[in-house]
């Protein structure tokens, strides 16, 4: 008998640490344990907005909900374009809009779109986990650039050139603003000089601006402009509170169109018709929207003036997003394992900072700060008894 098929090398990817962490938080409630205060998850605790549920509902009931154009609705494409007019000033055509499956779909098709097997691919460190596992299943090649307070935790067209002398040429650049997990963003200036910094080398500029929205003080800018040949990655799940409806877009170059609609029609037909039906609703409720930001903004004070008091006393600056970035040196050198006790002995769980940075995150956690107030109180008054 022939041996077993073996399980493909790219799928040899690194977990994404935060969703193994609720997994375990949630196999904790079930076996009837006490409640887990969940900060491990950038998941918004409230619903959909009320004109979202209603306009699903009124699809549920109308509509055939079959395919869409792979690109998405017309008439979303167009309300998602008109955004950027009423946000920021900025004149979009709606064919350059691509609805997609989630930012998560977004990031497949754009990097499919934009580079060969083997291309390198700067993102900092700590970011997002999911861009360089994205990047390894797809037999690309991500090169993660420390980033700390000297950037503002934001990678600079500096730290790239450097990174391009010691690894080879550089065919792209992927930032946040909000970032996750620090909640930093850069300021227009900065974000405008990568942009440009990178049209003139010829490497493809990604933003992930899938925080917009959420935000503390700080001005907001889109990538969109100062480049018109960026490419802007967003998505109906964080400020629209729509996470499980996987409903996202891209603003892409008019030349990348259509190989992305042809990306699309192979691999996701198109994305989930009554998400779609419903996401233009969502631009119309920002009362509704900025009265969670509002809450947010209080769950951030209330842990930034508390946690220290529990032996949290350093954060990377949080402008935006729901996420504290802490330094836990003083309290550990093993962030995974401090998690897992955190978890089992107080009740709280939160992700340890591996995940974002696999080369300095031993020191490090990232909490979620998008649940209830009450929530945050509680998971702040069990860490003060668990550390004292």
């Amino acid at each position: 008998m022939a041996d077993a098929p073996e399980v493909s090398r790219r799928s040899g990817v690194a977990p994404f640490i935060a969703m193994d962490v609720m997994r375990d938080a949630t196999a904790l409630e079930s076996a009837g344990g006490n409640r887990i205060m969940h900060l491990e998850v950038g998941q918004p605790s409230t619903q959909a907005p009320q004109a979202v549920r209603d306009a699903a509902a009124r699809a549920l009931e109308a509509d055939r909900l079959g395919y869409t154009d792979a690109l998405g609705l017309r008439s979303l494409r167009q309300r998602i374009a008109r955004h950027y007019g009423d946000a920021h000033g900025v004149d979009i055509a709606p064919e350059r809009v691509v609805v997609t499956a989630g930012s998560s779909g977004g990031f497949i098709l754009a990097f499919l779109a934009c580079f060969d097997a083997g291309a390198r691919v700067a993102i900092s460190e700590p970011g997002y986990p999911a861009y360089r596992n994205i990047l390894l299943a797809l037999g690309l090649t991500p090169v993660g650039i420390p980033v700390g307070p000297e950037t503002r935790w934001s990678l600079t067209p500096e730290l790239i050139d450097e990174a391009e002398r010691r690894h080879g040429r550089i065919a792209g650049v992927l930032v946040a603003s909000p970032a996750n997990p620090t909640g930093t963003m850069m300021t227009p200036a900065a974000l405008a000089g990568l942009s440009k910094a990178c049209e003139a080398q010829g490497r493809w500029f990604i933003s992930d601006e899938i925080y917009h929205g959420i935000v503390f003080g700080a001005e907001t800018a889109t990538a969109l402009s100062s480049s018109a040949d960026a490419i802007v990655i967003n998505s109906f799940s964080k400020y629209y509170c729509m996470t499980g409806w996987r409903l996202g877009w891209m603003v892409v170059p008019e030349r990348l169109v259509r190989p992305l609609e042809r990306l699309a029609q192979n691999l996701f037909i198109a994305p989930s018709s009554v998400a779609q039906a419903a996401g233009a609703a969502a631009f119309d409720a920002t009362q509704e929207l900025d009265a969670n930001v509002a809450r947010y903004a209080a769950n951030r004070e209330l842990l930034l003036t508390e946690l220290p008091k529990a032996g949290f006393d350093s954060f990377a600056p949080a402008d935006g997003a729901f996420y504290l970035y802490a330094d836990v040196c003083k309290l550990t050198n093993d962030s995974a394992e401090f998690c897992h006790r955190m978890l089992h002995e107080a009740g709280v769980a939160a992700t340890p900072g591996l995940d974002f940075d696999p080369e300095r995150g031993r020191q490090s956690i990232r909490l979620s700060f998008a649940g209830s107030t009450a929530d945050m109180q509680e998971a702040v008054e069990r860490l003060k008894r668990w550390l004292a």
